[in-house]
């Protein structure tokens, strides 16, 4: 069928509508790897409900944004989505998905600039995950778009170069044989000078796999001798956040300690961090540096990676963090006048309630967000000012109404491109009393 995509919409696609069932309704049909105003063949997947998903499969009319994408895998990988257009397009595509979704979801309109702030487009990524395959022959990648069927790749131009120097490392050792068929998935994690390499291997049986994961380590080790810690999990502890005891450390190598502007953190392995090695300073300074006070609170601190700077600014901080493994970097990482606590964000803000109020509250929660009964409960907490990053501006539109309607105004808007290349987008919304 011929479609004109009429704008892109929040998970990389692009909409266009068709006549649907009824007499004078439309149906809305999902089209990847498309621009908006652009005529296309495509052709329906899948039908679900009041909306149907397409293929592409051509471009009849391009859009004038439309370029040569970098990647020659492209279009097949389900991990980027925008490599068809340029870079300074790509922003003023999720900054306009952001304020639409704020719209339609939250019903608020920004009253206030969002300012945008980009990264280098390529080789930017500090942290990858590839999936393994042992038959019928060795191959390591990603999933195709739209399935989980896995596409072999042999280079991730928005992954950085040392890991790009593990992924090669790993097909000449899968070619060989030398990698056990019992291994699923390897996750790359790079130092912010690209100097250092940590990974993480992930087997159905971990316990079974230790004599093979030792040796593979060590022949690993003399293709990439950056590596650092080699560490070995269970393919469970991929789905949900893992204990110390769960994560076996191969050989001495000690957990990488990445390099900030104003500090150094602790990330073992199965730790979170933030993936965008040009930009972590800045989030930083964003969400932490424009407050000072007696008391913050932050909230699903992680391994301390705002918790360090608070430290400099406020007299006291709460950081709160439920990974067994991230809250033991969180407890390396901070200085003594930070109080980690381990346990769940929801039960700390009940059990804080008749405290008093805090001067600043950083929050940075998972994709499904704060939900309608902690945003009341954080706000009960009274703090004069609420830093949000956000990953998923669904939830985040979600809770900002929340928020606004309990008493807060939106004082700045960021959009933080943490992930070029791919529909993903960070914000930071610094709200006041």
């Amino acid at each position: 069928m011929e479609l004109t995509i009429e704008k892109l919409v929040y998970g990389g696609d692009g909409l266009a509508r068709i006549a649907g069932p009824a007499a004078g309704r439309k149906r809305a049909v999902f089209v990847p790897f498309v621009l908006e105003g652009e005529r296309v063949e495509a052709e329906v997947a899948e039908a679900q409900g009041g909306f149907s998903r397409a293929t592409l499969q051509s471009v009849l009319a391009p859009s004038s944004q439309r370029v040569q994408p970098q990647c020659p895998y492209f279009g097949r990988c389900g991990g980027c989505h925008y490599q068809h257009t340029s870079y300074a397009h790509q922003l003023e595509i999720k900054s306009a998905i952001l304020r639409e979704t704020l719209e339609r979801i939250g019903k608020l309109q920004l009253e206030c600039e969002l300012r945008v702030h980009a990264a280098e487009p390529w080789n930017y990524r500090n942290r990858t995950r590839v999936r393994l395959r042992s038959h019928p022959e060795f191959a390591l990648g990603y999933f195709r778009a739209g399935s989980h069927a896995l596409l072999p790749v042999e280079t991730c131009p928005i992954s950085s170069p040392l890991i790009n120097r593990g992924i090669a490392a790993l097909w000449q050792l899968g070619r060989d044989g030398k990698v056990p068929a019992g291994f699923h998935e390897v996750e790359f994690f790079a130092a912010a000078d690209d100097q250092t390499l940590q990974l993480t291997v992930y087997a159905a049986q971990a316990g079974s796999e230790m004599a093979a994961a030792h040796a593979f380590e060590q022949i690993f080790r003399s293709l990439v001798p950056e590596t650092g810690t080699v560490a070995l999990a269970s393919a469970m502890v991929a789905q949900r956040p893992a204990t110390p005891a769960e994560v076996m450390t191969l050989g001495s190598g000690a957990p990488l300690v990445y390099q900030a502007e104003s500090a150094k953190y602790r990330v073992s392995p199965g730790a979170f961090f933030q993936v965008n090695r040009y930009l972590v300073d800045q989030l930083i300074a964003l969400v932490t540096g424009g407050s000072r006070g007696g008391t913050a609170l932050d909230l699903y601190a992680g391994v301390g990676l705002f918790s360090v700077a608070l430290a400099q600014r406020f007299e006291r901080v709460l950081a709160v963090e439920s990974s067994p493994i991230s809250f033991s970097d969180l407890q390396y990482n901070v200085p003594a006048n930070v109080r980690a606590l381990h346990g769940d964000v929801e039960v700390f803000v009940r059990k804080r309630a008749g405290a008093p109020p805090p001067d600043l509250v950083v929050v940075d929660p998972p994709r499904a967000g704060l939900g309608e009964r902690l945003a009341r409960d954080i706000a009960e907490l009274g703090p004069r000012r609420l830093s949000y990053v956000s990953c998923d501006p669904a939830t985040l539109a979600r809770d900002l109404a929340v928020l606004l309607g309990l008493g807060f105004r939106i004082e700045e808007a960021h959009l933080v491109d943490l992930f070029p290349q791919t529909f993903h987008l960070e914000s930071v919304f610094h709200l006041t009393r």
